[in-house]
């Protein structure tokens, strides 16, 4: 998405109210950005989705109720063409991992600078993803240290494409015309490959190495 003279929508999900109030007002004042809808909560934020336009939405991870990972994968659901920032105090790993696996392309975190904040939602509406510097530091320290990749085929490259992008094994089953079954056999050649315990590890280990 080219982001060039274009205003961003925004669409803010906190709870603490007195934090989204200020996010609001510190968003508005950029002149590129549009705050167009705002939620406490993911049912909350998640109803306006189908009656705005939204490009971007600011989302807090832990959320009473539905908490923002659960809320991500929905907001994909709904509206794919929307991106999802993950806008946090929490700084685990685990928590970071989920995020990216939910479909996310951007996280930052509540203490980093407010132009990193500014920088993900600009990255994520473009399409590019974003990990502010002190997140960005746990992936590397993911990766690090691993023996070297095996090589990828094109359909494993296809398949882990598709990973990333937070697709299940029956929609990349779809995309690509094949059995499930079949999803699920090159799924596990490629964790295998890339010395990966899981589908997100996966995808992290292939973005670093610039396979993805």
């Amino acid at each position: 998405m080219d982001t060039t003279n274009r205003t961003i929508r925004l669409q803010l999900v906190e709870d603490h109210d007195l934090t989204r109030f200020g996010l609001r007002m510190l968003l508005s004042a950029q002149p590129d950005f549009q705050v167009v809808a705002e939620g406490r909560t993911a049912e909350e934020g998640l109803e306006p989705l189908g009656h705005f336009e939204v490009d971007v939405v600011l989302m807090d991870i832990n959320l009473p109720g539905m908490d923002g990972i659960q809320a991500a994968q929905e907001v994909r659901r709904v509206r794919p063409d929307a991106q999802v920032v993950m806008f946090t105090a929490s700084n685990r790993r685990d928590q970071l991992f989920a995020a990216l696996a939910s479909g996310a392309v951007a996280y930052c975190l509540k203490s980093a600078p407010p132009e990193v904040m500014f920088q993900a939602i600009r990255s994520a509406a473009s399409g590019a993803v974003f990990f502010d510097p002190e997140s960005a530091r746990h992936l590397l320290h993911t990766v690090q240290g691993s023996a070297p990749l095996a090589p990828l085929t094109e359909r494993d490259m296809a398949i882990l494409r598709l990973v990333a992008d937070g697709q299940a094994n029956k929609d990349i089953a779809a995309t690509l015309g094949i059995s499930v079954g079949l999803v699920k056999k090159h799924i596990g050649e490629i964790l295998e490959k890339l010395q990966a315990t899981d589908r997100t590890q996966a995808a992290i280990k292939a973005f670093r190495a610039g396979l993805i």
